[in-house]
C-alpha cells in the first residue's frame, strides 16, 4: 500500500450485530428446507384481459393432461381482465360476461385438480390492464380504499391462494410502495396468512419486500424476443444477496413457447434462446410461471419445461439464487451450492448474452473445488467427464451451458466480490439519485462495485456468512476506489476497525488489514456511518503467516 494511513482500532459488540451474528448462524446451521420458488401458468402474456372461465379451466386442464402438473406445476394463476364492477357496498363483482358463474367455481375447479388458484389486483385505484389495454372494468378495481373487503372477498369467499399485486394504479397516485405492500399484507393475514404474495413493481421494491412478500418483481415486462431476456437477466445478475429464506426475485413470467403473439412482444425465441431462458429461471431460482397458451405449446418446448434435472436446481431445498463468480469479455460464469451448503456439489451456468460466440475458461479454484470434478450437462441430460484444473467451453450466441459439478475437495474461499453483499438500503426505484448500488466499473475485479456507500449508520454492505474452516487470524485486503477524504469501518462479528485515512486520490486502489474469524459462518460489514465510504470493488483473506 503506497498511500500513508492510520487505523484506530476499537471493539464494538453491539447487541445488533450479536443478534444478526446469531441469526445468521442459525441459518446457516439449519437443515430446513426452505419453500421453493412456486411454479405454474398465469394468463397474462398470452390473454392480457381477454380471459374467461372455459380459459381458466381449459388451462388448469392442460396443466394436468400434458405432465406439468406432475413435474411440479402446481399455480394456475388469473391475471388482470376478471374484474365486473363493485356493488353500492363497494364489493367487488366478477365480469359477467367472463366469468357468468363468478370466480369460485373457477378456484374450486382448480383445487379440485390438486393444484393451487392466484388472482389479482393493483396497489393503487385502476389496474394496469385499464391503462394499457382500455378496460373500463378496470378502473376503481384496485385494493386501494377496499383492502379488507376485497381480502376477505378473495381468500375466504372465493378461496384463492395466490395474488399478484401490481403497481400501475399506485405509480399513478404517487403512491408509497412500502407503506402501500405492508398495508395490503396485513389486511391479507388478518383472512389467511398463507396467502403467496407477489409484488410487481417492476423494479427491486427494498429489502422490506420480504416481509411482506414471498417473490417480487425486478425488472419491466418481459416480451418474447432476446433482447427482453437479456434485460431481465441483467436486471437479476447482481440480486443473489435478497433470493433466501424462501423469498425470491421473480423475472417475470416465462415467455417459452410463443410463436409469433402479438399480445405478449415478439416473434418468439428459438429453442437455442429458451433453453437458455428457462435454465437461467432455473438457477437464478426465479419463480416458474408459464405464460403461453398451452393448447399451442410446441413439444419440444414442453419437453424443456418438464426437464427435471433443470426444475431441481430451481426447487433445491437450500433455495439460493445463483451469483456471478466470473464476468469476462461477454460471459458470465453463475454458481451455487445445491443439496448442502458447502458441499462438494454446485450448479453453474454458463451464459453468453451476446452476438457473437463466446469462449469460457473457468479455472476449478474460482468454484472453490480442487482436484477432479465430475460434470454433467443439465439441459441435455448427459455427463460430460470429469476434469482438472479448469473447464473450456465455447458457446455459441444467445445461449447458455448449465452443469452439475461434483469435486473431490471443497477450498475454503478467499474473495468476496462487492457485488456479492447484501445492502440494506438498495433498492432499483431510482428516487434517490445518491442511493447505493452495484455499479459497473471495467477496473473492478468482476466489472462490477458497491457505490455511494456510507453516510448512515445502516447504510452498509455485509457479507454475512464468509467462511473459514478453521478460524484464526488474517489478512484482509479490501480494493476500493474513491478513497480521498473518505473513511471507512468494517465489522467483524462485531469487532470495528476504522481506517482514517484511504490515499490523497480517487483511482483504485488497496488495503490490507489484520483480522480475526472464528471456525465456520462470519459476519462482515463495510461502510461509514457518517460520511462517505470509498466505492468498494472486493475484498480478499489470507491466512497469516
Amino acid at each position: 500500500m503506497k498511500n500513508r494511513f492510520h487505523l484506530l482500532t476499537t471493539a464494538i459488540v453491539s447487541l445488533l450485530c450479536v443478534s444478526c451474528a446469531e441469526t445468521q448462524v442459525s441459518q446457516s446451521g439449519s437443515k430446513e428446507a426452505v419453500n421453493p420458488p412456486i411454479m405454474g401458468w398465469s394468463s397474462w402474456n398470452a390473454f392480457r384481459v381477454d380471459i374467461s372461465e372455459d380459459i381458466i379451466k381449459n388451462q388448469a386442464d392442460l396443466m394436468v393432461k400434458k405432465g406439468l402438473k406432475d413435474v411440479g406445476y402446481r399455480y394456475i394463476n388469473i391475471d388482470d381482465g376478471y374484474f365486473g364492477e363493485r356493488d353500492g357496498n363497494g364489493k367487488m363483482q366478477a365480469n359477467k360476461s367472463r366469468f357468468p358463474n363468478g370466480m369460485k367455481p373457477v378456484a374450486d375447479h382448480i383445487h379440485s385438480l390438486g393444484m393451487k388458484a392466484g388472482i389479482y389486483t393493483d396497489a393503487g385505484n385502476n389496474t394496469c390492464g385499464s391503462i394499457a389495454d382500455n378496460d373500463h372494468a378496470g378502473v376503481g378495481a384496485g385494493i386501494h380504499g377496499h383492502e379488507q373487503q376485497d381480502a376477505q372477498l378473495y381468500f375466504d369467499e372465493w378461496g384463492f391462494d395466490f395474488i399478484k399485486i401490481d403497481y400501475c394504479g399506485g405509480d399513478l397516485l404517487g403512491l408509497d410502495e412500502e407503506e402501500r405492500y405492508t398495508s395490503i399484507r396485513n389486511s391479507i393475514d388478518k383472512v389467511n396468512k398463507d396467502v403467496s404474495v407477489n409484488i410487481c413493481r417492476w423494479a427491486f421494491p427494498g429489502t422490506w419486500a420480504k416481509d411482506v412478500a414471498t417473490s417480487w418483481r425486478i425488472s419491466g415486462d418481459i416480451n418474447a424476443h432476446w433482447g427482453s431476456l437479456k434485460y431481465v437477466v441483467g436486471k437479476n445478475l447482481y440480486l443473489s444477496a435478497y433470493a433466501k429464506d424462501g423469498h425470491y426475485n421473480d423475472m417475470d413470467m416465462m415467455v417459452i413457447g410463443f410463436r409469433n403473439n402479438s399480445k405478449v412482444g415478439g416473434n418468439g425465441l428459438t429453442p437455442t434462446e429458451e433453453e437458455a431462458h428457462f435454465g437461467l429461471w432455473c438457477i437464478m431460482s426465479s419463480p416458474l410461471l408459464i405464460g403461453c397458451n398451452l393448447e399451442s405449446l410446441p413439444e419440444s418446448s414442453l419437453q424443456l419445461l418438464t426437464n427435471k434435472e433443470l426444475i431441481a436446481l430451481n426447487q433445491d431445498p437450500l433455495g439460493l439464487q445463483a451469483y456471478v463468480v466470473q464476468h469476462e469479455n461477454e460471459g458470465y460464469v453463475l454458481v451455487k451450492d445445491i443439496e448442502q451448503k458447502r458441499g462438494n456439489v454446485r450448479a453453474v451456468a454458463l451464459y453468453n448474452p451476446s452476438d457473437t460466440v463466446c469462449s469460457f475458461s473457468v479455472p476449478f479454484s474460482a468454484l472453490e473445488f480442487s482436484g477432479n470434478v465430475k460434470v454433467r450437462d443439465l439441459a441435455k441430460r448427459s455427463d460430460l467427464g470429469s476434469f482438472s484444473n479448469v473447464f473450456e467451453q465455447t458457446l455459441p450466441a444467445h445461449s447458455a451451458m448449465f452443469l452439475r459439478m461434483e469435486g473431490e475437495t471443497r477450498l475454503e474461499p478467499t474473495l468476496y466480490e462487492a457485488e456479492w453483499a447484501y445492502l440494506p438500503m438498495f433498492n432499483d426505484l431510482g428516487k434517490n439519485p445518491k442511493g447505493i448500488l452495484y455499479a459497473a466499473d471495467q477496473e473492478a475485479s468482476g466489472k462490477m462495485k458497491v457505490g455511494f456507500l456510507g453516510g448512515h449508520p445502516e447504510n452498509y454492505a455485509e457479507w454475512p456468512e464468509v467462511y473459514s474452516a478453521d478460524g484464526g487470524r488474517y489478512e484482509m485486503t479490501i480494493h476500493y476506489s474513491f478513497g480521498k477524504g473518505r473513511q471507512l469501518e468494517i465489522d467483524v462479528n462485531g469487532i470495528v476497525t476504522k481506517v482514517d485515512s484511504l490515499g490523497e486520490d480517487d483511482k483504485h486502489n488497496q488495503i490490507t488489514i489484520p483480522v480475526d474469524l472464528k471456525a465456520g459462518y462470519n459476519h462482515i460489514r463495510m461502510g461509514n456511518s457518517y460520511n462517505w465510504a470509498p466505492d468498494i470493488d472486493c475484498f480478499t483473506l489470507a491466512k497469516a503467516m
